[in-house]
């Protein structure tokens, strides 16, 4: 197949990127000056590049696909395939939201407290088309950076990406509203999408991409039980379908295995104990995929 042009995010979210791929199965490392990642994949050919840039290459068809978030899709209007939505960030694997945001001791209250105020973004478009829709008329001007500590002294408001809020609050900001919800998506080019071998490549990205987010929330467990404990100790069990039951070389006893959700697991060892589980162990997991 022709090599798979993919754009990777340069910046905040490269790093848990990196990690995400690694955790699917690609290796890739790239130097502090580069813009192009080495990658131990022949039919991949990544290349860094700015995540409000992304969207807008791939649906040129100068890159065949690439991992964005959702606003930058929105603000560029793209054109694209979103192949797979997956919720990671910098520091979370919640979605990250577009916020307005005014001082703390700001009179704006509301959306409509905008109306003629003066308000610092990178997210322009997303911008005028949220105040468009609420029938708010601002001025609108581009951000290049640090925008919190604009205001009040250069805007009256700011719409900004967060992820946790504490950016906002140590800048002492308050958020009056949530512009848009934002997720990173794996995005295709709609000719390259069409390519019968780049999307059977775009596809096993996407399945193991989703497959190492949702083991990050679930582990494995195993145990031992007597054949006549099986039925209490799979009735504990909130397995994703059944747990896995295999006859020992005892034949009395069974060994027995789930993945669960990580945040279960204290809560229900001991009950799979008190229902006759033994040699319980708790592991860790790459990837599941339904």
């Amino acid at each position: 197949m022709a090599t798979l042009k993919l754009a990777l995010p340069k910046g905040s979210l490269q790093e848990s990127t990196f990690a995400l791929l690694k955790r699917a199965g690609w290796n890739c490392t790239c130097g502090s000056r580069s813009y192009v990642p080495t990658i131990d994949d022949p039919d991949i050919a990544a290349r860094l590049v700015r995540p409000q840039e992304i969207a807008r290459y791939v649906s040129l068809g100068l890159l065949d696909a690439g991992l964005t978030g959702y606003d930058w899709i929105y603000e560029n209007g793209a054109d694209v395939v979103e192949v797979a939505e997956l919720c990671y960030s910098k520091a979370t694997s919640h979605p990250v939201r577009w916020v307005v945001a005014v001082p703390e001791a700001s009179p704006i209250q509301k959306v409509e407290d905008l109306e003629g105020k003066r308000i610092a973004t990178e997210a322009v478009g997303l911008t005028k088309r949220y105040l468009a829709e609420h029938g708010v008329h601002a001025e609108v001007e581009f951000s290049w950076g640090a925008t919190e500590v604009k205001a009040p002294e250069l805007v009256d408001a700011i719409v900004e990406l967060t992820e946790t809020g504490s950016s906002l609050r140590a800048n002492h900001l308050r958020i009056i509203d949530t512009v848009l919800t934002s997720t990173t998506r794996l995005i295709a080019n709609k000719e390259s999408w069409a390519d019968p071998a780049k999307r059977a490549k775009l596809e096993q990205l996407a399945m193991l991409l989703s497959g190492a987010l949702r083991a990050e929330s679930k582990v494995l467990l195993k145990m031992n039980a007597k054949k006549g404990d099986v039925a209490a100790v799979a009735s504990v069990l909130p397995a994703l379908h059944s747990p896995t039951v295999n006859t020992l070389s005892d034949p009395s006893w069974v060994a027995i295995e789930a993945v669960v959700d990580e945040s279960v697991v204290r809560e229900i060892l001991p009950k799979l104990k008190a229902a006759g589980a033994e040699g319980m162990i708790e592991l860790a997991l790459n990837k599941v995929v339904p």
